[in-house]
This record gives C-alpha cells, structure tokens and sequence, in this order.
C-alpha cells in the first residue's frame, strides 16, 4: 500500500512539473501575442507552437508511460466547502480560486462535461448515424478532393514565390535604344539634314532669306478697284520682317488694313 501511494506522489510530482512547464510557456505565448504583436513574426509563432506541441507529447508519455498508475480510477472527495476566503487555495492556485465552496466545486472537481453539452453530442451522434456508409464515403471523397486542390495551390503558390524570388527581374527595355532616343530629342543627334530645294537663302540655310520676302513684299501695290475711280483699297499696310540679328525665326505675320468702298466692286 505505501508502495502505490509513493508511486502516485511520484507520477503527480513529473505531472505536476510537465504542466508547470505547459503553463509557463503558454503564458509566455500569450503575452508575445498581447504586448509584442507588433515585433512578432511567423517563424517565432511556429517555434512557440512547436515547443507547446512538444510539451502536450511530453505530457501524453507521461500520462501514458507504465508506472502510472491509472488516475481515472482515484476518487477526490471534498472534505471541506467553505465560503470564506482560503488563503492557502489562494497560493496553491495563484489567485484563480479564492474560495472552495458549493459554487466552484461542481467546476473544478467535475468528471463529466455539462449536462447541455451532452446532450448536444448525443444529436451529433444521432445525426451521425443516419448517414449511409455510402454518403460519408462520398463526403469523405469530397472534403479530401477540395483539400487536396486546395494544398497543391499553396503548394504552386510557394514554388512560384520561391522561383521569382531566386531569379532576377526580366528586362523590358534596351538601354541602347532608350540613350539613342533621349540622345536625339535632346541634341538632336542622328537626325538627317535633309531639306527641301529652294527654300533656303542667304541667310540661315533652310530658312527664307530677308532678300526674297522683301522682293515678294515690294510686288505688292495699291490696286485701283474697276468701277470705283475715286475710291482705292489698300492691299497691305505694312509687312513684319524677322529682325536680321535673330536668325532662325519665322515673319510673325502679315498685318492688312482694309478699307471697305462705297460701291461694289463688281457691280454692274
């Protein structure tokens, strides 16, 4: 009898101590997610995750492991159920549990799950079974079709990421043609000197000289209109003519005033 009882201290103690490092680690997490969310990245996530794991396996072998013996066969019966407050309870439970009354018994000493949650498992149960062995076949073909396509997306998802992260970024100009065509709006380099015949004189070439736009502007002459002996109409009042120190620019323009006569010219 001594014998089984200090095999049951011993198996609490290494239970004990398997949940006090569950529990650390646990609150560890928790407060990595609460306060440091925004300095937490995803491999730190899956190396809290692993180590939780780890600990819940640890805890099965433990449990599991042969020299347990089996708890679900020892019975705790409270002895005492007070509602004051208990300050050893306090301590041993780290402030969870302040009092051991009739409130907070059937909670922390239950065996069984709550009488509501029960009876939702027997209908799940229930609706369970009536399903064919034909149609959970096919459920069961269906849900692991769709989980199927959906890791082999991930799956291409990661190998793409992976391929255009290893490989450079395809180029989709050609520096040469980009610096010949910048080369020659700016400088005009590589454009042709090529230019009508005629057009140019003595001035800037492929320019009108002076010379010929003042020959072309002494042609023109007051006209006498038929039919209208007294009255005249002036054909041009004055000619702009580009300055001859700034070459290169066109006659702004040919300025005309045009007196209107008492009769038609072409009346009859």
């Amino acid at each position: 009898m001594q014998r089984e009882e200090k095999q049951l201290e011993a198996s609490l103690d290494a239970l004990l101590n398997q949940v006090a490092d569950l529990k650390n680690s646990l609150g560890s997490f928790i407060y990595k997610l609460e306060n440091e969310y925004d300095r937490l990245t995803w491999p730190s996530v899956l190396d809290s995750f692993a180590l939780l794991s780890g600990q819940l396996n640890t805890l099965n072998k433990v449990l599991k492991h042969e020299k347990t013996p089996l708890f679900r066969n020892q019975v705790i019966i409270p002895l005492v159920l007070s509602p004051d407050r208990d300050e050893d309870l306090m301590r041993q439970t780290e402030g969870r549990v302040p009092v051991f009354s009739h409130e907070v018994v059937p909670d922390h000493l239950r065996t069984k799950p709550d009488p509501e949650v029960e009876e939702q498992e027997k209908q799940l149960t229930t609706d369970a079974a009536r399903i064919g062995a034909d149609a959970a076949q096919k459920q069961i073909q269906s849900l692991n079709k769709m989980c199927s396509n959906l890791l082999e997306k991930i799956s291409k998802e990661e190998r793409e990421s992976e391929s255009g992260g290893l490989r450079p970024n395809k180029q989709t100009f050609n520096p040469a043609d980009t610096n010949a065509l910048v080369a020659a709006v700016a400088f005009g380099k590589g454009l042709s000197n090529w230019r009508p015949s005629g057009s140019s004189g003595p001035g800037q070439p492929g320019q009108p000289g002076a010379g010929t736009i003042l020959a072309g502007a002494s042609g023109l002459q007051q006209v006498q209109m038929a039919g209208a002996p007294n009255q005249q109409q002036t054909m041009l009042s004055g000619v702009q003519m580009a300055q001859a120190g700034q070459p290169g620019k066109m006659p702004s323009g040919i300025k005309t005033n045009i007196k209107s006569a008492s009769m038609h010219p072409y009346q009859r």
